[in-house]
């Protein structure tokens, strides 16, 4: 089953989608990762999910991606006496330790670490924020503010501070506690939230332990100030413009996100865009305008992936939305100036002979008649690197570690074949991708493809050779059975 796109779709499994038959409908209608929001659903409801994703794996022959996302420390007011206050713009509120229930003067922020952090003339931002409050005067144990925008607050909405960077770890210990049952389980992507420093992503590493790549969440000022670090220490990277849009100004997030699209694609590390990419679809079995221009732009700029998250999770048309999403992406596709958009981003500088030749492989199968490129990768970099060039033709990455196939699957325009043993002479790597590209529908014995590879064989960080391979050669080599 091979997909008439490039961009990948990660769809977000809850109660909507949390049976067998609709996850693999959602994978027959466009989906390539699936999520599971550790901030819903008790560890016996993720395993039976991450059991159904792999049973479609298993039935469908094509490796799929899970991606865990954790929930993060949650920032949250306490309680009430009245279930919820009104607050009034220009009125006095104050937020401290008591545990007294709050009123429409006051309330307790059991965050004693927000406290520690803030400074006068700093801005609080409460559900989602729908009210946000300025600090007048602070100390250890309170913060006296004044109502900048007003409305009706309620017991523990959530709380958002976008001008300093708290000292408030990215794990908590319920994140601990899921890290280690889901790299158990067997995920092959951990999305860190909550990220502020490169710091947060190299702890959530060491517990990782190599079980499942890191991706960061950027949701926050802090993050985007310090992106080129995180991105560094980081194997991907999730736009989450949802907090993002709470905590920096609306009109600043486009930039944003494009920025931060570029800037992975340049460090040849797939980037997902999610958020309220199709919301309407959560009770419409039609989009609107608007998102489909959502979509579309990420796709125009670059992303790997658009991500669906209640549409698929919680939504009413779970599969629609998917469908959707896969037709808008190959409607883009095949747009001429989608490829005038990607190519005037092109990364010009290389600097390893790796990437020497996959720009070359890029080069040729533009120049020739190459119907795909072919790509020999144990750790998955060569191939991540071939989809840097965002080249023409598709990219089949063969490779015999199975979680480096899986965690491909986020991968812009990467087709994945697990082979059934490493191959250890060039020869018969062009067999194996010759018969790959035939077998999947890419090529058939009268075209040509590019093949690239290292030698020696099975050492991560040695490609050195490319070859443009006739596909005959299947023909010719008959030194293991078809």
């Amino acid at each position: 089953m091979r997909r008439l796109r490039n961009v990948k779709i990660v769809a977000t499994l809850g109660p909507a989608s949390s049976d067998y038959e609709t996850i693999r409908a959602l994978y027959e209608a466009g989906a390539d990762v699936f999520r599971l929001n550790m901030s819903h659903g008790e560890h016996a409801e993720i395993a039976a999910r991450h059991a159904h994703i792999r049973k479609v794996e298993a039935d469908l022959g094509r490796p799929i991606a899970i991606l865990a996302d954790l929930q993060g420390p949650k920032l949250r007011v306490g309680t009430f006496a009245a279930g919820e206050a009104e607050l009034v713009e220009g009125a006095a509120f104050r937020l401290d330790l008591d545990e007294a229930e709050g009123d429409g003067r006051r309330v307790r922020l059991p965050h004693p670490e927000i406290f520690a952090a803030l400074e006068p003339g700093a801005h609080l931002l409460v559900n989602d924020g729908k009210i946000r409050l300025r600090v007048e005067d602070c100390g250890a144990d309170f913060a006296e503010c004044v109502v900048v925008v007003g409305g009706t607050i309620s017991n523990r909405k959530g709380v958002n501070v976008p001008d300093v960077v708290l000292p408030v770890a990215a794990l908590s210990e319920k994140d601990r506690r899921d890290l280690e049952f889901v790299c158990e389980l067997g995920v092959d992507w951990l999305a860190l939230s909550f990220v502020q420093r490169p710091e947060d992503v190299t702890e959530a590493r060491a517990l990782a332990r190599g079980r499942a790549a890191i991706l960061s969440k950027i949701e926050k000022p802090a993050a985007v100030r310090s992106f080129a670090e995180i991105l560094a220490v980081s194997d991907g990277v999730m736009v989450a413009r949802g907090d993002l849009g709470v905590e920096c100004p609306v009109q600043a997030v486009p930039p944003i996100q494009k920025r931060l699209v570029r800037a992975c694609r340049a460090a040849a590390k797939p980037v997902i865009v999610a958020t309220q990419m199709l919301e309407s679809m959560i009770e419409s079995p039609v989009p609107t305008r608007a998102e489909v221009s959502d979509v579309a732009t990420a796709i125009y700029e670059g992303a790997d992936a658009v991500m669906l998250s209640a549409e698929s999770a919680a939504g009413q048309y779970p599969v629609e939305a998917v469908r959707t999403m896969d037709a808008v992406a190959i409607e883009v596709e095949s747009d001429p100036t989608y490829r005038d958009v990607i190519e005037s981003a092109r990364r010009a500088d290389r600097n390893t002979v790796a990437e020497g030749i996959v720009a070359a492989a890029r080069e040729i199968a533009e120049t020739a008649d190459i119907k795909a490129i072919c790509c020999f990768s144990e750790s998955g970099t060569t191939v991540a690197l071939t989809a840097r060039e965002r080249p023409r033709v598709p990219i089949v990455a063969l490779t015999s570690v199975q979680a480096t196939a899986r965690r491909l699957a986020l991968t812009w325009g990467v087709h994945c074949t697990i082979t059934q043993e490493p191959v250890h002479r060039f020869k018969m790597a062009v067999v194996q991708a010759v018969r790959a590209v035939c077998r999947d529908g890419f090529a058939c014995e009268t075209d040509q493809i590019v093949v690239t590879a290292g030698i020696p064989f099975n050492v991560p960080g040695t490609t050195n050779i490319l070859r443009v391979a006739p596909c005959e050669e299947r023909l010719i080599y008959r030194t293991e059975p078809e």
